[in-house]
């Protein structure tokens, strides 16, 4: 599978590839299986129908490894923006965002850590005035430090932004005890990203073990975990970890990305689990998309069995 990787990469440049893939009817049915669109109006009212199913939802306005200021902005607008939306029509009780630092200025030349940290800011005040919150997104492990850096100084001011820790990292059992004190939301996913060997483990049986270690550490602590898989094992793991440690329902969550096992979303929520799906929305799909595919192609086939179950 790892051969796929650079057509992949390729492919994700593609305008061309982009049309057909979005106008021919099968594929097309791919895109929207997992990105309800490109607009602000598409993702609020998907947002509306999961919150209506018993949901809750985070918003990721996609867009990576901006070097352009004014594309910067435009990321910053686009969540001030839906923020408002959701608050017009009553659903940040339900809904927050999710947001890359690369997407809002990190790779800017010169300052650019201090500007994705504005940005940042920016969103997350935006965010509690409309009653919701900020999740930063984590991003290859280049980046650990700097985002973990932005982290505490926007908890200094906003202590409710959420973090994210990959499993597949080596360091990642060190940072989930760091980050497992009351009041700290911290989402746990096992990590899309080829990352090499020094610093994280390759095999599925390790990353794995590693899930489950970081979950006892930060379903053991105060925090409050937030469980993004869709591995039906790693599910009733969880589960199971969170009777252990005398989690109570609403003490911790289950994540899991727009389209993906709807059915054990709906059926854990209806078991009195909180559940919050992902929905990536924005033009910059299709890079989304294929580079998801790319960091690792075994993704290729989970896509295609989920478009074949739903469940």
């Amino acid at each position: 599978m790892s051969l796929l990787r650079q057509p992949l990469l390729l492919l994700a440049r593609s305008a061309a590839v982009k049309q057909m893939v979005s106008t021919m009817p099968v594929s097309a049915g791919i895109v929207h299986s997992y990105v309800p669109g490109e607009t602000t109006d598409s993702a609020v009212d998907a947002t509306a129908g999961l919150v209506e199913d018993g949901l809750r939802v985070t918003l990721d306005f996609l867009g990576e490894d901006t070097t352009d200021r004014a594309q910067a902005d435009a990321t910053v607008h686009a969540y001030l923006e839906v923020l408002e939306r959701l608050a017009a029509r009553g659903l940040t009780r339900n809904a927050e965002v999710s947001v890359k630092l690369s997407a809002i200025g990190q790779y800017l030349p010169g300052d650019g850590h201090d500007i994705a940290l504005e940005n940042a800011r920016t969103i997350c005040r935006a965010a509690r005035n409309a009653g919701t919150t900020v999740t930063l997104d984590m991003e290859d492990h280049t980046t650990t430090d700097a985002t973990l850096a932005t982290l505490r100084e926007l908890r200094k001011d906003f202590p409710e932004t959420g973090a994210v820790l990959q499993a597949a990292l080596r360091r990642t059992e060190d940072d989930c005890r760091a980050l497992a004190h009351e009041g700290s939301r911290v989402r746990l996913c096992k990590g899309a990203y080829l990352e090499p060997e020094s610093v994280a483990f390759q095999e599925k049986l390790d990353i794995d073990k590693s899930y489950v270690r970081c979950l006892k550490v930060l379903l053991a602590g105060a925090s409050y975990p937030m469980i993004a898989t869709h591995d039906p094992r790693m599910v009733e793991i969880a589960s199971s970890l969170a009777s252990r440690y005398g989690r109570e329902p609403g003490s911790y969550e289950y994540q899991m990305l727009y389209g993906i096992r709807p059915d054990e979303q709906r059926r854990l929520a209806r078991a009195g689990e909180t559940v919050r799906v992902y929905i990536p929305y924005g033009l910059e799909w299709y890079g989304y998309l294929m580079r998801r595919l790319a960091e690792r192609p075994q993704n290729l086939t989970f896509f295609l069995r989920s478009l074949i179950s739903k469940k």
